[in-house]
């Protein structure tokens, strides 16, 4: 497998892991993107970038699903920072209409940490295709209680966060959630290729969504595959209820949900439909890394960046069935390296991530268009992970 690029020979591994996902698995594209210590030391990519077979290119952006909520919660971080809101104030207090069925006391820092009990989207719209309307979704939201007691434990908002998140956005800064992006991460980093809500003029670099020709029959058979399990685990009295996954992650008619579409990547569903290249989430990262400014720009204070990236639960997640440590909006950076202790980012369905080491002054970010993995991402990039932190850590001894 030819890739295109370029690399520093400390971090030759990372090149060779992914030329042999690229080799070994579903047919399709990947970009890897790294920064370590400021220095951008990965910026490769290879495969093919639709079913036609024409190659990824070095600006191929691709749809990078749960990756998204890292970018929403920075956008609010930069927010918070300006003093413009703080992480303990009711989600009422800038959106009103949300405060009714019992929600008036629920926290933004709530919201970040998936503790509302609001990620249930089975059952909040009749169909997928709703959530390219923002006004629907945001109505539906404030106009719902919580599944269970706001506060009582984490729930990953696997669809809703988007929204929960993305409103508080527009409502204090008072401008579309696109817009938002644009001007307050893509202007001052000068990203390339990163959207939630792309033009039209943008779109025709994304690559395809090359899924499996069972993928649609997968999907569509989850819901009935996890309740028999979860049969087996009540009978064994396990605590853990599997249907929150489809619940959570399972809006009627998902399966055939075009999530590469020019009418999806042009709305704005901040949990789930970011447009991004690797390059351009690894700059991001790079800054996140770096105490929150990146060559003299300054996207958050120190202070800011620290409590966003304080631990809030280590509990066992109701709908994740695993501990993902969450911080506000993002979560512990999982690798077969293992978990740096203070790494914090996101991943996504799919295959792709993107997370920041501050401790290495390390960023990664992976996007890639072919397979399905799990709803919570999948080895790829975590064994991509673990070739970046191999070779930081030679690099650094």
């Amino acid at each position: 497998m030819n890739l295109q690029g370029a690399i520093h020979p400390d971090f030759w591994p990372v090149a060779r892991a992914l030329a042999r996902q690229l080799r070994r698995g579903p047919r399709g594209g990947a970009a890897v993107c790294v920064y370590h210590r400021g220095e951008k030391v990965v910026d490769i990519w290879g495969g093919v970038r639709d079913a036609a077979g024409a190659p990824w290119e070095a600006d191929t952006m691709s749809v990078s699903f749960s990756t998204t909520k890292g970018v929403t919660a920075t956008a609010l971080h930069i927010l918070a920072d300006r003093g413009l809101l703080d992480y303990d104030d009711p989600v009422a207090k800038y959106w009103p209409e949300f405060a009714r069925e019992g929600k008036a006391s629920i926290t933004i820092r709530q919201l970040l940490c998936h503790q509302a009990g609001l990620y249930g989207i089975r059952t909040l719209i009749d169909d997928a295709t709703r959530m390219r309307d923002w006004a629907h979704m945001t109505d539906a939201l404030a106009r719902s209680a919580p599944i269970i007691p706001p506060g009582s434990a984490s729930a990953y908002h696997g669809i809703t966060y988007g929204w929960l998140v993305g409103e508080v956005i527009q409502r204090v800064a008072d401008r579309p959630f696109a817009e938002v992006i644009q001007r307050e991460l893509v202007e001052p980093l000068e990203l390339d290729g990163f959207y939630v809500g792309a033009p039209t003029t943008a779109t025709g670099r994304a690559a395809a969504l090359l899924i499996p020709d069972n993928g649609a029959r997968r999907m569509a058979g989850l819901d009935r595959r996890l309740r028999r399990v979860q049969r087996v685990l009540s009978t064994l009295r396990v605590p853990i209820d599997l249907r929150r996954i489809a619940d959570a992650l399972m809006p009627p008619g998902i399966e055939k949900f075009e999530w590469a579409s020019a009418e999806t990547l042009g709305a704005s569903i901040p949990a789930a439909n970011g447009l991004f290249t690797a390059r351009a989430l690894a700059k991001l990262y790079a800054a996140l890394a770096a105490g929150g400014s990146f060559n003299g720009v300054r996207l958050l204070s120190p202070t800011t960046l620290a409590r966003a990236t304080e631990v809030q639960t280590r509990r066992l997640d109701l709908v994740v069935p695993f501990p993902m440590h969450w911080r506000l909006g993002y979560h512990r950076a999982a690798t077969t390296r293992g978990t740096p202790p203070r790494a914090f980012g996101h991943y996504g369905f799919g295959g792709s991530g993107a997370w920041a080491d501050p401790d290495r002054q390390l960023a990664v970010a992976m996007v890639l268009n072919s397979g399905i993995g799990t709803p919570f991402g999948d080895l790829r990039t975590a064994r991509i992970s673990g070739r970046v932190l191999r070779c930081a850590d030679r690099r650094q001894s």
